[in-house]
């Protein structure tokens, strides 16, 4: 929930955490101290961390209130970090953590991580998201160090560059072993999308790997990238993902899609492949049937 309210004259002067807990009454002020810490505060517009920020009258405040128990910090193992050189780092994104900052935390997100895990490394710049992954989707993420390693890696991404490879386990059978879907797609509900005349053209390829109980695991290699591009086309094959209930795939604990790998050259036109093993849960649905189990890594 988005709260927002204008400061009054009364309000001059004031610390930022107070004028929130003035404004609005359900919020206390260690509660405003922490909506602002986690980065749920903006200011005329722009995310303020620090409570004792002074306030003017005619400021608008905004303020991100989360569901009860919803936020989380986001510890990483070591081995989340899958390779690093002079230019980038690559990461294991975790499934239901945000890749991005969003109104309501910037903490918890990877955005934040992969920040001070360069500030913690001596450098000042910032965390540039190039490409995106879903909340629910793990996988493989790719991290510039700097604007010019930023600038190269995000044309490769526009010109269809980087090798991308999905593994996805759904419910049902597909009726052959490869196709590809090519059904443009197109927003139909604020965070619903579908193949619709006037959407976007999106391509992805797909290959049966295994199947074994009404499930199959899929490798799904997109050619263009979409918002739920994956999801929307497995579901319109017949084949919803496990845990994806937006698209009706069946309840889990979470979403069965991840990122496998990444391909790509760099600068030097060296080859750079980058995988990510699957996380407890995806694994463990695997080898709950051995005919099914695998590991990209």
């Amino acid at each position: 929930m988005i709260l927002r309210k204008t400061a009054d004259t009364e309000h001059g002067g004031q610390r930022l955490d107070e004028v929130v807990a003035g404004l609005f009454e359900a919020l206390s002020k260690s509660e405003a101290r922490r909506i602002i810490d986690r980065g749920g505060c903006a200011v005329n517009s722009s995310m303020v961390r620090v409570a004792s920020r002074l306030i003017k009258p005619g400021d608008v405040i905004e303020v991100g209130v989360m569901e009860a128990g919803r936020f989380r910090e986001l510890v990483m193992p070591a081995e989340s970090l899958l390779y690093e050189d002079g230019e980038l780092i690559a990461v294991n994104k975790p499934a239901g953590v945000n890749t991005q900052r969003t109104p309501y935390q910037l903490k918890g997100t990877l955005e934040y991580w992969v920040s001070e895990y360069f500030r913690k490394q001596g450098s000042h710049e910032p965390c540039r998201v190039i490409h995106r992954l879903d909340r629910g989707t793990s996988g493989v993420m790719l991290f510039p160090k700097h604007k010019r390693a930023a600038a190269w890696l995000s044309a490769r991404f526009h010109d269809n560059l980087v090798e991308k490879c999905y593994w996805a386990l759904v419910s049902g059978q597909p009726e052959q072993a490869q196709w590809a879907m090519d059904g443009p797609i197109g927003k139909i509900g604020s965070a619903r999308y579908g193949i619709m005349a006037g959407g976007r053209t999106a391509v992805t390829e797909f290959r049966l790997l295994a199947s074994a109980d009404g499930c199959a695991l899929i490798e799904a290699r997109p050619h263009t990238g979409r918002t739920h591009q994956i999801r929307v086309h497995l579901a319109a094959s017949g084949l919803p993902i496990v845990g994806d209930t937006t698209y009706g795939g069946t309840p889990a604990e979470r979403m069965m899609l991840h990122c496998v790998s990444l391909v790509f050259k760099d600068e030097q036109s060296r080859e750079i492949r980058v995988s990510a093993p699957l996380d407890h849960a995806f694994g463990g649905m695997l080898k709950e049937n051995h005919r099914m189990y695998a590991d990209p890594a």
